[in-house]
């Protein structure tokens, strides 16, 4: 790897480098509001914005600081072109479930964009037209295939020739869709939720909700304390609450990589850009806190916790893509974020169940909660306030996937992952505390057992019992964001144990010798 494209010692990603302006309190009393919003990404805020314009009192809760989540390491494309989805869409779901789906998303952009301009709010805002395209013969027939898709549903793009695309390498076509967007995500949503507390809003931070009594409608929150209310929105990116009938059988995850970088002489390429072809490669511009130009890589996606390399392999993936066709001289920002599928691709967003349609959930994005986090929000809204939405029934939750394609996707995840829960019981440590470098994680034998070990650039190591809090799978260890990922659903901790991703809310155990 060039000593140019060298990355920084730890992750920070370019849109956690903008705070939000307000610290809020933790909660530490018992409470009582109309709704209680779970989770402070681009869907709770944007809900709780909605939902106190409307009068009503809101409550949003966050396990960390707001923004922290998924929203705060996303490339940040607000665009209805989601891969190569809607010939997928038309052959799974019809022509016109397809394009509601492309219209809701549409409808993402627009809200988007309106209240940037009502709320006066500087993000970096940008109208670009978004590329597919393909360098191989395969992926060339199947981005000729989505351009025919645009035809039939109406979408305002097409078929793009190589001389349409701005790119240093050399491709087969791509499709286009235009007036789609990028901005900075975290400083939209301070925006909007400054709107939302200057509306009576309640924001608590580092307040974790660890239970849902949904006879009561009540919030449990891991200091003890209790939110009462009407209604509840569950929209922290993995659904943490599973009396839903094992929504999480029915989700599938990946961890995906970003950088931001410096670039040489090489001109940054107009538009936003993703490949057909694996591995995926995202493009596109950005502005560092300083307003320097930036390109922005992303791409190496792999089911959370399975992967055959050690996670850091992903980012200098990307860098040496980057080094070889962009001139990147300097990687200032690295990050990566967690991506949620449904088994039909489409969000569930609606009631969670049948008999608790008070609790509401809005998930499963498969990479493109921009658009998809905002039109969930605003159904959210209209199904508390009882009002009609025009796209609420294609994500109901409790909708059939019988499809057979949807069948062989639950046989195939659920089989995935009762082979990662057998295969971390029966995998022996190989390594002993001593070998543990500064600085290195991994499963070490010690006293005859297993143990989850960290040793810290000091030389202090931080010793786990490696069980996932879940369902008690074994995790593993990520060398690049120095956490616990568990294989099987997904949550991750920290090198101390603590929850960083659910669906877990408890976290790791201490080893004791």
């Amino acid at each position: 790897m060039h000593n140019s494209t060298k990355l920084s010692s730890h992750p920070a990603s370019l849109w956690q480098q903008q705070q939000t302006p307000d610290t809020f309190s933790s909660l530490n009393e018992n409470i009582s509001a109309d709704v209680t919003i779970i989770g402070a990404g681009i869907t709770g805020i944007t809900a709780a914005y909605l939902l106190a314009k409307e009068g009503l009192n809101v409550v949003l809760l966050d396990a960390g600081k707001v923004t922290g989540g998924t929203t705060g390491f996303t490339t940040a494309k607000i665009s209805s072109q989601h891969g190569l989805i809607y010939q997928d869409l038309i052959k799974q779901h019809g022509l016109e479930k397809a394009k509601i789906y492309y219209e809701a998303n549409q409808e993402g952009l627009s809200f988007i964009q309106e209240r940037i301009h009502d709320l006066q709010i500087d993000c970096d805002f940008d109208t670009l037209p978004s590329f597919v395209y393909s360098t191989s013969k395969e992926m060339e027939q199947k981005v000729e295939e989505e351009a025919n898709a645009y035809l039939k549903l109406g979408i305002n793009g097409g078929f793009a020739h190589t001389e349409d695309l701005s790119l240093p390498f050399p491709i087969k076509n791509g499709v286009m869709m235009r007036d789609q967007a990028q901005f900075h995500p975290v400083k939209y949503l301070n925006g909007l939720i400054q709107a939302f507390t200057e509306l009576g809003g309640n924001v608590y931070e580092h307040t974790r909700a660890t239970d849902i009594q949904k006879d009561s409608s009540i919030v449990k929150t891991d200091d003890g304390f209790e939110v009462k209310s009407k209604y509840i929105i569950v929209s922290t990116h993995y659904p943490f609450n599973d009396w839903s009938g094992l929504l999480f059988s029915r989700l599938h995850v990946e961890r995906s990589y970003a950088l931001a970088a410096k670039m040489g002489h090489v001109q940054i390429p107009d538009g936003m850009y993703l490949s057909a072809d694996k591995p995926t490669r995202s493009i596109r511009s950005a502005t560092s806190p300083n307003g320097e130009k930036l390109l922005l890589l992303g791409g190496e996606g792999h089911p959370t916790g399975q992967h055959d390399r050690d996670t850091l392999t992903h980012y200098e993936k990307l860098a040496e893509f980057g080094a070889r066709y962009f001139d990147i001289n300097d990687i200032p920002f690295h990050w990566s974020s967690q991506d949620i599928f449904s088994l039909d691709r489409l969000p569930y967003i609606g009631p969670i169940q049948s008999g608790a349609e008070h609790v509401l959930v809005a998930t499963a994005y498969a990479k493109w909660g921009m658009t998809n986090g905002t039109v969930a929000a605003c159904i959210l809204k209209d199904t508390i306030l009882n009002q009609v939405n025009p796209y609420k029934d294609l994500f109901q939750p409790s909708r059939g996937e019988m499809e057979s394609s949807s069948i062989k996707n639950f046989a195939k995840e659920n089989a995935t992952v009762a082979k990662e829960l057998i295969k971390g019981k029966l995998k022996r440590a190989s390594r002993s505390l001593d070998e543990l470098k500064c600085d290195e994680g991994g499963i070490v034998q010690l006293d005859g057992k297993k143990v989850g070990a960290y040793k810290d650039s000091e030389g202090t190591c931080y010793l786990l019992k490696p069980t996932c809090t879940h369902m008690g799978c074994d995790v593993v260890w990520n060398d690049a964001e120095r956490s616990w990922d568990c294989p099987c659903h997904a949550s991750r901790f920290s090198y101390k144990g603590d929850v960083l991703e659910g669906p877990a809310t408890k976290p790791l155990k201490e080893y004791e010798k």
